[in-house]
């Protein structure tokens, strides 16, 4: 099989399972669960759906996960799948365990990859920034390192995929455990030393007295179309899951004056790999250091609820503090029909610390802001009070530190100089006595 993540010739082509297991554990429908799971598959675009299915489970068998006769019902699909052309990978959405994956592998020949692996795929796929490619490739060998049957030395290159979709299958074997270990302790130091830059950086952002504003939210709920809609930034927003992976920072000034930090961040999902929440949780510092956090949810999905229980789940994992000011945004109210729209901006209204937005056509951004700005004001401010001031035309280093503060209000100029309305803690009166002209 030719190694078609390093070519793409051509697209994988790819059937999906959806094991379903008929437990309470899970908050998915099984079809929704196998609607997302197709949805990660075209996040890759060396893969090809060529058919889907959601498969009972009584109960797993241990060395081959499926019983014999679904097995052979799966065989047949897959020869069948897409008029006739057949598949050549499956895609099983939840954990498969190495033996199980050897095993059918061998019995239906085409290659196997579980919810885990397609994850890492679609990672390595996007990780743009030097850290996002170390952590991913970290995360890739821990997950290889239990199983040994693929190949390993494609990780010498820093983009385009691990190889678990494209690839010689049961090749190179001799890629034992201590060779993997060599590498992920190179690729360890080398992180520390990107990790250590970006504290510096964090450090350097911390004299800047501006707060730190967060986006979260499960992926494809719209946190950078939101990001740019604010920003004015440029980063990819496409309605595909994990458009983004690597955190972006830009500043934003509030109608107030005041200016913040706003942070975008990779979206969260249902059973995320937990070698991932690990490998990543250095990319989500950002949101540990938020002073407040919005959490932004696709409110027109029919399972918005679990997967606000997702991302709740995963901010608990990461450690962020109960204190820590969360505002829920319910984004693309325009996907909504004109009576849900307006029984949710009702709703909205009547509940503390929510806001119903279209962050595509801009609906409700302007009262998210208020939000932010009344959220921020209860959490950070110190009491304020009005002052007007007066400097001279040559003063233009207090001017400036003014401005750089956020709290200058209203600005004229005069033949004199520069008269300005602000509005300061005591702190920062003082901190001005103390600059020179």
């Amino acid at each position: 099989m030719a190694e078609l993540t390093e070519t793409r010739e051509r697209p994988t082509r790819a059937y999906v399972i959806h094991p379903d297991l008929g437990n309470s554990r899970t908050r998915r429908s099984p079809e929704l669960a196998l609607e997302e799971a197709v949805a990660l598959a075209h996040a890759l675009s060396a893969i090809e759906v060529a058919g889907a299915e959601v498969v009972k489970l009584r109960k797993p068998e241990a060395g081959m996960l499926f019983s014999k006769g679904k097995r052979a019902e799966i065989g047949e699909h897959l020869k069948a799948a897409a008029e006739g052309e057949g598949a050549e990978l499956v895609l099983v959405d939840g954990p498969v365990t190495p033996v199980q994956q050897r095993n059918l592998e061998k019995e239906w020949g085409v290659k196997i990859l579980d919810r885990t692996g397609l994850i890492l795929e679609i990672f390595a796929d996007r990780a743009s920034t030097r850290e996002g490619v170390l952590q991913v490739e970290l995360a890739a060998l821990a997950y290889q390192r239990t199983r040994l049957v693929r190949a390993w030395t494609h990780l010498e290159r820093q983009r385009g995929g691990f190889g678990f979709v494209g690839g010689p299958g049961e090749t190179q074997i001799e890629a034992d455990r201590r060779a993997i270990d060599d590498q992920m302790i190179r690729l360890r130091r080398q992180l520390e030393r990107v990790v250590k830059t970006r504290e510096l950086h964090r450090k350097a952002r911390a004299k800047v007295p501006y707060p730190i504003v967060a986006l979260v939210g499960y992926t494809n709920a719209g946190k950078s179309t939101l990001f740019n809609h604010l920003t004015g930034a440029d980063v990819m927003a496409k309605d595909q899951l994990f458009a983004t992976l690597d955190p972006t920072m830009r500043q934003l000034t509030l109608p107030s004056g005041r200016r913040v930090i706003m942070s975008d961040t990779v979206g969260f999902i249902s059973d995320l790999p937990h070698e991932l929440v690990a490998a990543f949780r250095a990319t989500l510092e950002e949101v540990l250091a938020a002073d407040l956090i919005l959490h932004v949810r696709d409110i027109s999905h029919p399972e918005t609820e679990e997967q606000a229980g997702d991302v709740v789940e995963i901010l608990d994992g990461l450690g962020v503090e109960d204190d820590v000011s969360l505002v829920e945004v319910w984004n693309k109210i325009d996907l909504l029909s004109d009576d849900q729209r307006d029984a949710l901006q009702r709703t909205d209204a009547r509940t503390e610390g929510v806001q119903a937005i279209s962050a595509l056509t801009g609906a409700g951004l302007d009262d998210l802001l208020a939000l932010v700005e009344e959220r921020l004001a209860e959490t950070l401010d110190e009491p304020r009070e009005v002052a007007e001031l007066h400097l001279g035309h040559e003063d233009g280093r207090r001017r400036a530190w003014l401005h750089g503060q956020g709290i200058v209000t209203s600005e004229t100029i005069e033949e004199t100089g520069v008269r300005l309305v602000v509005r300061w803690t005591e702190r920062q009166k003082a901190q001005f006595a103390s600059l020179r002209a």
